[in-house]
């Protein structure tokens, strides 16, 4: 790699800028990935749309590639590197001349313009171009935010028509009176920014042409139900299906109202219809990677799409894909949500610690701090998948405390690699890559956490206990009326369980750092994603719309004035 390209002395734009120039052509990456020239549609000079259907015709029933998933640590709340671990393990494997892939979800402009940035890894190890990835990419996040939005615009609308229209007026329309209580519309509106003063307004304000009066919200597009759909369709009909089973409302008599009843179902499709596609980009050292969808790991399933996944395993030797956050919320969803429904069996997962990261969960003392990378490790070996613990080297780390962090998973019985991606690229990842070989050789003992026959309280109770560490389950009000209603509808039973809680420890509690034990896990409401296919249960206070800092990171965002070239992204 060029000497001018160096992360300790340059910002994550800087070095993208810089290396944006020696980028591959596209045909270049599809070839590399295994693309023939009819299954890709190229998005300007550097990105492209796959077509995933002929590609899994063409390879239907030939060998796999070894799966892999990257998770972590409880994160501080910078992150500890899993982009730029994904990223590093990717080109590592290509250095060593494997038929490698990645996976990874596209930023939301939530993180990108508030606290952590855009999440296209870091130093020699990020997807480029930079800006076309943190700024919209193909419009993936606007079809999403499209989506949702146009279902509030039916929902509302009808209100207002049936409230303002006798049941012959609508007839005339071809419309039936679906008699919705507007104190039950539980859909809101979407946009992908961090927005606290949305969480809680007043629509419909003026006269009767100017809508029905109501409360309502915003959620930030990432937590949108839409979103969670495009993570998990597995093609065109199944797209449809998902669309038209989401509920939005109940009427007067308690019954829920689908998107379907609304007759918007078609038109929110239409315009998933291109996102629906995974997006190829490359790493800085030219390696293919999928980037598509993009919920967070908090407040929804936290996976990069199933079609990604299965479209990198039919065409690569290797293929790495990252979960959101750390292996309590991401890895656990991974593994019992997305694998499940994609029908896919991981081989390895990679467990990356940083000396930043245990040092704050010891209050300062790194060795205090290991029960937090012990009790990660437990979750992974949970699921019978083999463990390869990273430590993601910051050039600041001393000898001694890479020692530490090495004794402790070696005397764990787990697989250990220093990996100096972020500084060196590829070659800083070798050992890394190594590991994660030798993991994928033994067999996969995987295994789901719970049966979809079990209760939904009870699969609570199991992720609570043997996941989080808790001592039990407290359920408020809200939630026990929520739940008895789940467990009175049969359909509902055999979804799956998308907790919703704090990315910033074991607990619900965002300040219990370590290794939290013995806790009660407080979950307040329960809500229902037909169209997904989850039940969700919230826990603690964490928000669908996240807030935004005083030092907001579109502060530094703006444009080289002469060129028109983005600057300032992290």
């Amino acid at each position: 790699m060029a000497p001018r390209l160096d992360p300790t002395t340059m910002a994550n734009w800087q070095i993208a800028e810089a290396a944006e120039a020696g980028l591959a052509p596209m045909g270049q990456v599809a070839a590399r990935l295994g693309l023939l020239d009819s299954e890709w549609i190229p998005y300007g000079r550097h990105a492209a749309k796959v077509e995933f259907a002929p590609v899994l015709q063409r390879r239907a029933g030939l060998p796999q590639g070894k799966y892999v998933n990257v998770t972590a640590i409880t994160p501080t709340p910078a992150g500890e590197g899993k982009s730029t671990t994904t990223i590093g393990l990717i080109q590592g494997l290509g250095r060593q001349g494997h038929r490698v892939s990645g996976a990874i979800r596209q930023p939301s402009g939530g993180p990108t313009f508030n606290v952590k940035g855009s999440a296209a890894g870091g130093g020699l190890s990020q997807v480029l171009p930079l800006s076309d990835f943190s700024l919209g990419l193909t419009g993936d996040f606007d079809a999403v935010t499209n989506a949702h939005n146009l279902a509030m615009v039916a929902v509302t609308s009808r209100l207002q028509h049936e409230f303002n229209s006798s049941d012959a007026f609508l007839a005339t329309k071809g419309l039936k009176r679906l008699d919705i209580d507007p104190r039950r519309v539980g859909w809101g509106w979407a946009i992908d920014f961090c927005a606290q003063a949305l969480r809680r307004i007043v629509i419909g304000l003026g006269t009767k042409m100017d809508g029905l009066m109501m409360e309502s919200h915003f959620q930030i597009t990432v937590s949108s139900e839409v979103m969670a759909i495009l993570a998990v369709a597995s093609g065109w009909a199944d797209l449809r299906a998902r669309m038209g089973r989401i509920v939005v409302a109940h009427d007067k008599r308690g019954n829920p109202v689908t998107t379907e009843d609304l007759e918007v179902a078609g038109a929110m499709t239409a315009l998933m219809s291109r996102a629906l596609l995974p997006n190829l980009m490359q790493t800085l050292e030219g390696q293919p990677v999928l980037v598509h969808a993009g919920p967070f790991a908090n407040i929804a399933i936290g996976q990069s799409s199933v079609l990604a996944d299965r479209v990198g395993l039919s065409l690569s030797d290797y293929h790495i894909t990252e979960s959101g956050f750390a292996s309590d919320i991401g890895f656990e969803k991974f593994w019992n949500l997305k694998c499940r429904l994609g029908g896919l069996t991981p081989h390895c997962s990679v467990i990356v610690a940083t000396v930043r990261a245990l040092k704050m969960h010891g209050n300062g003392d790194l060795e205090a701090g290991l029960p937090n990378l012990a009790a990660h490790l437990a979750i992974v070996r949970l699921s019978g998948v083999a463990p390869v613990v990273c430590l993601n080297h910051f050039h600041a780390d001393t000898d001694d405390e890479v020692s530490v962090v090495r004794r402790a998973v070696e005397a764990a019985g787990a697989r250990f690699a220093v990996s100096r991606h972020w500084q060196y690229g590829g070659d800083g990842a070798l050992d890394l890559a190594d590991a994660v070989v030798e993991a994928c050789a033994q067999p996969s003992g995987f295994r789901y956490l719970y049966d979809l026959e079990m209760p939904h309280r009870q699969r609570v109770e199991t992720i609570a206990t043997q996941v989080y560490g808790a001592g039990g389950v407290s359920w408020s009000s809200e939630a026990e009326a929520s739940l008895a209603e789940i467990q009175a509808d049969p359909a509902l039973a055999p979804l799956g369980t998308c907790m919703v809680k704090t990315h910033l420890s074991l607990s619900h509690d965002p300040e219990l750092k370590g290794r939290p034990t013995g806790f009660t896990l407080p979950v307040r409401d329960v809500l229902v994603f037909r169209g997904a296919g989850f039940v969700v249960p919230l826990a603690g206070e964490v928000k669908l719309m996240p807030g935004s800092v005083s030092d907001a990171a579109y502060r530094k965002i703006d444009i080289d004035p002469a060129n028109g070239r983005v600057r300032g992204l992290f």
